[in-house]
């Protein structure tokens, strides 16, 4: 019986006993705790010193225990994305901006064999046939990976924490992220049933934003969701969620967002709701609402509202939609773009309410009718057409 090495002896040793150890635990299906890693050793015969000990039951609590050692950051009230860079320090995002914490992985085997066992939590396939995963885990936290050497610098990890308490229009006015005129604009737009896009970049907030509108829907009215993964939790009586699927291993039994929208249109619903517009599902999306599927609604991921309709028309091309009939759809069917943005201070703000408008030329266009211009909301040129379309859908 091997007894009492050093912790650096271990540490020099360390993967042939990890792995040891680790292949026990799963053969017994047993959580990582002092009792289990114990009993592991024992049935290897290894007697270690007790700093040994901690140390391997430390790391063994990392693979195997719900997040492991990004936990404490999951856990931390107002984190919105944790971020991973193989062997660099974790970043992560408190509401203020992306920042670096003091936790990190020792190296990237070990970083691999985390996004392993966060996979196969999700259900999912890791490894050098399937190098890339973007999944919900139970939690409902995004994961997304890429294992290196795809990822060059090390095994990349993103995981997007879903908040855990819902947005209202009231809680984002107590945020500053509206005013009073814009609060009640919004209000205004969900009960004449207009038909709108949220825009924004990456972590600007359109699912926080499009949740709260959607709370606003009266309460006899059905809510279907299409999401790719879910994360839209609007506090409404009637909502039904559905969620693409990936292909398998053997490339069958995919269910796109294409799909699913086909399919909601056979669900009575009164709001067809597409969490992100990323793909072909556009072109249904958009003839839903040009069919009497009134107030349907998305989001999008755009720089400003007056390039969502070059960034729609993109996306219709990927169905095989020429610019025309796109511009026709769009021009018919969509009346306004709520545009997000994060300040430099890292405060995020509904920037501003564009209608959209189909020129002489047949290209539809946002025209601003409130905008930030730097210190508070303004009424701009489409203010105007904007209400008419409200005074409209309300009658």
């Amino acid at each position: 019986m091997t007894t009492a090495p050093s912790e650096h002896s271990v540490r020099r040793v360390g993967s042939v006993l990890s792995a040891r150890i680790r292949s026990r635990l799963v053969l017994e299906s047993a959580h990582a705790t002092r009792e289990s890693v114990s009993r592991a050793l024992q049935h290897e015969g290894v007697v270690l010193s007790e700093q040994a000990f901690e140390s391997l039951v430390t790391e063994m609590e990392r693979e195997f225990n719900g997040a492991g050692i990004l936990q404490p950051l999951l856990d931390e009230p107002g984190v919105t994305d944790v971020l991973v860079n193989g062997t660099h320090p974790v970043w992560c995002d408190r509401g203020q901006g992306l920042e670096r914490t003091d936790i990190s992985f020792d190296t990237d085997a070990e970083v691999r064999r985390y996004a392993q066992r966060l996979a196969s939590m999700a259900g999912r396939r890791l490894d050098d046939a399937a190098p890339m995963v973007d999944a919900r885990l139970p939690d409902g936290t995004r994961f997304h990976c890429v294992l290196a050497p795809i990822s060059t610098d090390g095994t990349t990890i993103s995981l997007r924490i879903p908040s855990s308490s819902s947005f209202s229009l009231d809680s984002l006015l107590a945020h500053g992220s509206v005013n009073g005129e814009l609060r009640d604009l919004l209000i205004a737009i969900i009960h004449s049933r207009l038909a709108f896009m949220v825009s924004g970049g990456t972590g600007t907030g359109k699912t926080t934003v499009l949740a709260a509108l959607l709370a606003q829907v009266a309460p006899d009215h059905r809510i279907v969701i299409v999401e790719d993964s879910v994360e839209l939790n609007p506090q409404h009586a009637h909502v039904v969620r559905m969620q693409a699927r990936l292909p398998n291993v053997e490339g069958a039994g995919a269910i796109t967002l294409r799909d699913l929208v086909r399919s909601s249109l056979r669900m009575r619903p009164n709001r067809i709701v597409v969490g992100e517009v990323r793909g072909a599902e556009v072109v249904e999306l958009l003839s839903a609402l040009n069919t009497g599927h009134e107030g349907g609604c998305g989001t999008v991921h755009a720089n400003s509202a007056a390039d969502v309709p070059a960034r729609l028309e993109a996306l219709g091309l990927t169905a095989g939609l020429d610019r025309v009939a796109l511009h026709a759809l769009m021009g018919a069917g969509l009346d306004a773009v709520v545009h997000l943005q994060r300040l430099p201070s890292g405060q995020r703000i509904v920037f501003g309410i564009h209608i959209t408008q189909r020129g002489a030329d047949g290209l539809t266009r946002t025209i601003p009718a409130i905008e930030w211009n730097g210190t508070t909301w303004i009424r701009a040129s489409g203010w105007a057409a904007l209400q008419e379309r409200i005074k409209r859908g309300a009658t």
